[in-house]
């Protein structure tokens, strides 16, 4: 499940005739990705492969050399203990770690 914002105004944008139109400026544009309608809700869902959803970095991928990665920070050991970056390879998806 993603949002879309206007680009107009950077309001919301909702499903509507088979496009997305913005509510505050009317402006439309088409859909992108798979839709998938359910029989239980009005609703429409739409679904996008690849997006992005973490910062990216230049770092060497140990399993494909790959020289770019997503990363997180995550506190996986004490709260006086430094945080755990987790990376993962943009081309293969391997994930490693650096404390």
């Amino acid at each position: 499940y993603y949002h879309v914002f206007c680009p107009k105004c950077g309001s919301l944008m909702y499903p509507s005739n088979g496009k997305l139109k913005c509510k505050n400026c009317g402006h439309e544009k088409e859909k992108e990705g798979r839709t998938i309608k359910s029989k239980r809700k009005e609703k429409e869902t739409v679904l996008v492969e690849d997006i992005p959803v973490s910062p990216t970095t230049k770092i060497e991928c140990p399993e494909c050399g790959n020289k770019k990665a997503y990363w997180i920070l995550r506190q996986t050991r004490g709260a006086d203990e430094p945080e755990t970056r987790i990376y993962t390879c943009t081309k293969c998806g391997y994930r490693w770690r650096e404390y």
